[in-house]
């Protein structure tokens, strides 16, 4: 099965950017809604912000738990603590699979919008019940749980585990790993391999969440008329995350705000080299 995907390249990410024109503002460039984060896991919220707004949004607008709500807005504060419109979400990194939610009303009515939604982590259940363009982000535990399969089963060929749970559940699937594949009902399948094994670490997934969440929220408007493009976006945020942990790295471990702060310039790079192609 694996053999479907197809490579996507850094050539393919630069594609899948969108560069702000003179005539946009800050809601025009896109609003990404973020409810992640609890008060057992608050670090999830402050590294999905950071990468989110280091890839390039107008605007994020968080509402996630106190503690997290108090790091991130020490953090990065720009983020906007109200509730408004948005253009897409991003829910569940650092919350907690097996216990209450901290955030559940806000969940619930965030999923009801039919808007694009991201859902990672402690959000997955939710994917049956979600509404509007929906991409989920796994790791081979996560997407055994999902789907009620073995993770031996799922590790001997997460090609084909990603490409039924697309199929099934009817939604874009994300399936982290060294090698990340990403399909779609709609048939497409696409994988990455372009990150450092030092990418094997806590945090990295939250980091991955906020690069996604930031490019559905400024494609959100091309969503509709191009039924793949929301795993092509997938694909580009693994892209992006590989090649920022890479130059972050520079051959040796490094931290995942360090891949955060090394967004700007990895999305830099790749729009020099498109423009130069």
């Amino acid at each position: 099965m694996t053999s479907n995907y197809r490579a996507w390249t850094a050539k393919d990410a630069a594609a899948n950017v969108a560069v702000p024109l003179e005539s946009d503002d800050k809601y025009s460039r896109g609003v990404l809604g973020v409810i992640t984060g609890s008060n057992q896991y608050p670090g999830a919220a402050v590294l999905g912000v950071e990468a989110a707004l280091r890839t390039g949004v107008g605007m994020v607008r968080y509402l996630g738990p106190t503690r997290p709500t108090d790091l991130v807005l020490a953090r990065r504060p720009e983020v906007v603590r109200s509730n408004g419109r948005v253009q897409a979400w991003l829910i569940g990194s650092g919350m907690d699979a097996n216990a209450e939610r901290e955030s559940e009303v806000e969940i619930r009515d965030a999923i009801a919008q039919g808007l694009p939604v991201v859902l990672d982590a402690g959000a997955l259940d939710l994917v049956r019940i979600a509404s509007g363009p929906i991409v989920i982000t796994p790791h081979f535990t996560e997407l055994a749980r999902i789907i009620r399969k073995d993770l031996d089963e799922i590790a001997q060929d997460p090609g084909a585990a990603a490409a039924r749970t697309a199929n099934e559940l009817g939604v874009t699937v994300l399936l982290k790993g060294h090698t990340t594949y990403v399909a779609s009902p709609d048939g497409t399948r696409l994988s990455v391999r372009l990150a450092p094994t030092w990418l094997a670490t806590a945090g990295s997934g939250d980091a991955l969440g906020g690069v996604l969440g930031a490019l559905v929220a400024t494609h959100a408007d091309s969503l509709g008329s191009d039924p793949g493009l929301l795993a092509k976006l997938a694909a580009t945020a693994s892209a992006i995350h590989g090649l920022a942990a890479d130059r972050a790295s520079g051959g040796g471990p490094f931290t995942v705000l360090d891949l955060a702060a090394a967004l700007p310039a990895t999305i830099a790079a790749l729009l020099v080299d498109h423009r130069a192609a």
